[in-house]
């Protein structure tokens, strides 16, 4: 398994590898953008309302004790943002890795795996739709865990061990997706749930790095290629047939 993350993490920086990585760190930072801004104006919504609404029930006696209770919130609203980016970043990779799955996929198993049977595309739909489903549970999940925060650092393991949880589901799904149907890649995901849980362990640890993480959907598709890979074992209907030579004896 280290030596599967060793290979991922190395390939991450080669020639052909080196666009896509450009393109899913930038796809990345726009989501990123996007959902801060898209927080912070929520927010600010939050705060504005709440002032006005505050101030009609208490009267205008109260106004400079609300006007600095709004202007606190403001400034968690600011933490927020950067909170909330943090929060999202496993979401947004899921998203991102369905767009990327192929090509990242592609470039491993020509490299790595030369002589066996390259997998197929999976449906940008299929890839969009699990991808989707995954930031969807992720954000469920880590809303659930949220008031652990508060409770000596019991959150934090919380989000961690989801983010292992979810993570390595996805990335090993879209890598099997490329060789099995969609029911035979949950299944084998189940028999094998041990060993894909201490798998996303290391992308979970990947994702936790700030400015890094932007590179997680590169790094996780690698490395779980190389897993589902180990997995399977040898498999004769994956091996190229060997090419007859073409100089006559």
């Amino acid at each position: 398994m280290l030596d599967a993350a060793l290979k991922a993490l190395s390939q991450m920086f080669s020639q052909p590898m080196r666009a896509i990585l450009w393109k899913s760190v930038g796809l990345a930072l726009v989501l990123v953008v996007v959902a801060a801004i898209g927080l912070q104006r929520l927010l600010s919504w939050f705060a504005g309302s709440g002032e006005v609404w505050a101030e009609q029930m208490l009267g205008p006696g109260f106004h400079t004790p609300i006007e600095i209770l709004a202007w606190i919130v403001s400034i968690a609203a600011g933490l927020g943002i950067v909170f909330g980016a943090v929060f999202l970043m496993p979401a947004i990779t899921s998203l991102v890795a369905s767009v990327f799955v192929d090509d990242v996929a592609d470039h491993v198993e020509r490299e790595h795996y030369p002589a066996e049977r390259a997998g197929q595309a999976l449906p940008v739909g299929r890839a969009v739709i699990e991808g989707s489903k995954t930031a969807l549970l992720t954000i469920l999940v880590y809303l659930i865990a949220l008031p652990f925060v508060f409770i000596a650092g019991a959150g934090f393991i919380a989000f961690f061990v989801a983010t292992a949880w979810l993570l390595g589901r996805e990335y090993f799904e879209l890598a099997a997706m490329r060789f099995r149907s969609v029911e035979d890649a949950k299944l084998m995901r189940k028999q094998h749930a041990a060993t894909v849980f201490t798998a996303g362990l290391f992308i979970a640890a990947f994702v936790s790095i700030p400015i890094v993480n932007l590179a997680t959907p590169v790094f996780g598709m690698a490395f779980m290629v190389h897993m589902h890979k180990r997995l399977s074992g040898p498999r004769p209907e994956l091996i190229q047939p060997a090419r007859k030579s073409s100089v006559p004896v």
